[in-house]
């Protein structure tokens, strides 16, 4: 066979670039990249809330006048949305951990299972973090 003929019957092959930049707001994560992404970003924020979140422990099992302090810290709306930060950290990390440990069993590693798992992760963590928040601000 020619060289010809041979260059007409390959296919041409795909241009993989380095992403810029500017063209991060084009690219569309998968699910399974984005809850990665999330779980990690969670793991850290309970990492560096922990010896915070301790004090706070500590303080309001102190005594009745620092657990009525406590209270009134607690109430405060800016103190509701870190709280709220909080849980959303606790539950996606809890969920994603889950998910990750069923994977680790060799459960849904194929592609369409692993999706389903990872929107499954980001349904029930957003679900608890509503009903969380409900219950924070008053409505339930």
């Amino acid at each position: 066979m020619s060289e010809a003929v041979r260059e007409t019957q390959r296919k041409p092959r795909r241009e993989f670039r380095n992403i810029h930049v500017t063209e991060l707001m084009n690219y569309r994560q998968p699910f399974s990249a984005i809850v990665s992404i999330m779980h990690r970003i969670s793991g850290f924020l309970l990492f560096i809330a922990l010896p915070f979140v301790l004090y706070l422990l500590q303080e309001s099992i102190r005594s009745e006048l620092s657990f009525a302090h406590f209270q009134g810290i607690a109430s405060h709306p800016f103190a509701k949305l870190v709280i709220l930060a909080l849980v959303w950290g606790y539950m996606h990390h809890f969920c994603a951990g889950v998910r990750h440990l069923v994977m680790d069993t060799h459960i849904g590693l194929d592609k369409d299972s692993a999706r389903k798992s990872s929107v499954a992760v980001l349904v029930v963590t957003w679900v608890v973090v509503i009903l969380v928040a409900l219950k924070l601000f008053g409505v339930f």
